[in-house]
């Protein structure tokens, strides 16, 4: 390769981490975009419609939000649309603000606020905060939104709507007045979800089988006259592109909060979907660069009649069971969705919608089933993990999914403090004869005119303290006795709890005739120390700072600590096997 080829190359290579080339479709991908596009008729419809939206809103959200996220999204197969979670999330939050969810300019509002909140959690570079939403909260989370999505669309299934606040609640009722479900449209449900498995049987049409099941059996209804309810009779779908539909500022105030959440709701999904579908390319995935292209698509999408989207991991994986192998796969399911609405728009009016709760019924129930070894893994990790999944599913089905979110995000981090303040601990690490390190745990008290080591293995959170402070040896009898504490793994920002500990602890062995010395001390901690007096307690040579090579701060803590310890017991410093010393890695 020539130095102009490899010129070429480097500055292509720069330019594509700078901003996203679509290139070049493949054949493939024209395929895979027109199944994306179709199936995004009966499911994007349908999410509307549990969610109390204009089914129209659901159609329009797979067109201008998939152009615009797949052109800009770090993760190349990633398809920006409605979903689920949003619908209800979205219906939960103008039902809270009083707000009608079928007014587009409230619903254009929301959309362009929940996309500005994801492009500034892109540019903020703060992908790294979903990171801290547990697997077990998430898992509770995705299972409980599975069966708002089922509860949904009993009513358009069965024809019976289910009574109660609560989800749980409402199936139960469902199932208890099954005498009253509506004959044609359950026949009409059931037909679908068997035309759908049989669909699945055949490899070629697994893909579309969702698309072959809604085409068969609206055929059938059709054909044989069933009297059932139709998406005409609920929405009329202009056979037009979507048009520019102006937000409404006044509202603002009372959205914003919403417009968190579900930007939240929506990141959160599409949290996933990066590791979970690589680049054919070859190319990294950004969840950042995930976040701003999200946002953008909201943007955009909100200025043409579109619900709010983000990445969906199921038109996404839509995408690539039919192909998919470049961004233009998502930017023709946008394209060739559009073409559909403006040349079948009387067709698609003719969907009976048994049949749309029919497909959803299947959608959640896969969502459900496929939560199933997640579920199972998280059960048999920890009874606090488990405690977060249940109570996080339980908060899904009788709280708003934004508040549920909310919860989900504290019993995240109540999770994350309670396994770091158990896993806290010192660890004491002993030499034999022949010089070999030994880890072993604490000594229950100090050996008077001897230095003990220990390393501090934690994170200074406050709640860990008060537990692990039990764990240091006794200072009583510890008449010329040395404490060296190794904090090299320390945080630079300890908390104010750390320090009274330092201090409590360092005061106890002056009185007992002892001393604590803190070797590998980072200059943030040590800075806290000074600022709050503690270095006056240890006394001089008291805080041997984290300098020079890995052992060096070790070494000449045990060479003061011994010189002390001889000094106090009237013997001379020899470095006598025996003394309790931690080998390299803790220091």
């Amino acid at each position: 390769m020539s130095r102009g080829q490899a010129a070429e190359v480097k500055s292509r290579t720069t330019k594509s981490r700078l901003l996203p080339a679509p290139g070049k479709p493949k054949p493939a991908d024209v395929g895979a975009g027109l199944v994306t596009g179709l199936f995004s008729i009966p499911e994007g419809m349908a999410y509307a419609s549990i969610a109390g939206f204009n089914p129209v809103a659901g159609l329009y959200a797979g067109i201008v939000p998939a152009i615009v996220g797949s052109l800009t999204a770090r993760t190349v197969l990633m398809v920006t649309t409605l979903t689920s979670a949003i619908a209800l999330t979205s219906q939960n939050v103008l039902r809270q603000a009083g707000l009608d969810p079928r007014n587009t300019g409230h619903l254009a509002t929301l959309t362009l606020l929940a996309g500005l909140v994801m492009l500034l959690m892109g540019v903020l570079r703060l992908g790294a905060v979903m990171s801290f939403v547990s697997h077990a909260v998430m898992t509770g989370f995705s299972t409980g939104i599975a069966l708002q999505i089922v509860t949904g669309v009993l009513k358009d299934a069965t024809g019976y709507r289910p009574h109660g606040h609560n989800r749980l609640y409402q199936v139960g009722d469902w199932l208890a007045h099954i005498g009253r479900w509506q004959l044609a449209a359950t026949l009409v449900a059931v037909a679908t979800v068997v035309v759908w498995a049989l669909a699945r049987k055949v490899r070629r049409l697994e893909p579309v089988a969702l698309l072959v099941a809604m085409i068969v059996v609206g055929a059938a209804v059709a054909a044989l006259g069933t009297h059932v309810e139709l998406v005409r009779d609920i929405a009329h779908i202009p056979a037009a592109l979507p048009t520019f539909s102006a937000p409404d500022l006044s509202v603002v105030p009372q959205v914003l909060g919403g417009a968190v959440a579900v930007a939240l709701v929506a990141l959160a999904q599409a949290g996933s979907i990066g590791s979970s579908v690589p680049n054919p390319d070859g190319s990294r995935s950004s969840v950042n660069g995930d976040f701003a292209a999200q946002g953008l698509a909201n943007l955009a999408g909100g200025l043409f009649q579109a619900l709010p989207s983000g990445g969906s991991l199921s038109r996404t994986g839509v995408a690539v069971s039919a192909g998919a192998r470049t961004r233009w796969a998502g930017i023709l399911s946008g394209v060739l969705l559009a073409l559909v609405v403006l040349v079948c728009a009387p067709l698609a009016e003719r969907v009976p919608m048994p049949v749309i709760g029919g497909l959803i019924l299947v959608v959640g129930g896969e969502l459900i089933w496929g939560k199933r070894h997640d579920i199972l893994l998280v059960l048999r990790t920890s009874p606090l993990s488990s405690a977060a999944m249940v109570l996080t599913f339980l908060a899904t089905t009788q709280l708003s999914l934004q508040q549920a979110i909310v919860l989900g995000a504290v019993l995240s981090l109540l999770l994350y403090c309670a396994q770091a303040a158990r896993q806290s601990r010192f660890l004491a690490l002993t030499r034999d004869p022949q010089g070999h390190w030994h880890l072993s745990d604490p000594p229950d008290r100090l050996p008077p005119g001897d230095v003990t080591v220990l390393y501090y293995a934690g994170t200074s959170f406050f709640a860990e303290l008060p537990r692990i402070e039990q764990a240091l040896p006794r200072a009583d009898d510890a008449h010329g006795a040395v404490l060296i504490l190794v904090v090299r793994g320390a945080p630079d920002v300890p908390s104010s709890t750390m320090a009274k500990v330092i201090r409590r602890h360092a005061r106890e062995l002056d009185r007992q005739g002892g001393r604590l010395i803190l070797a590998g001390v980072s200059p943030g901690l040590a800075r806290i120390l000074r600022m709050t007096g503690v270095d006056r307690d240890l006394g001089p040579g008291g805080i041997v700072p984290a300098e020079g090579a890995v052992f060096e701060p070790l070494d000449r803590a045990l060479a003061d600590a011994r010189s002390w310890a001889a000094a106090r017991s009237g013997r001379t410093p020899d470095g006598t096997a025996g003394h309790r010393t931690p080998p390299g890695p803790p220091t």
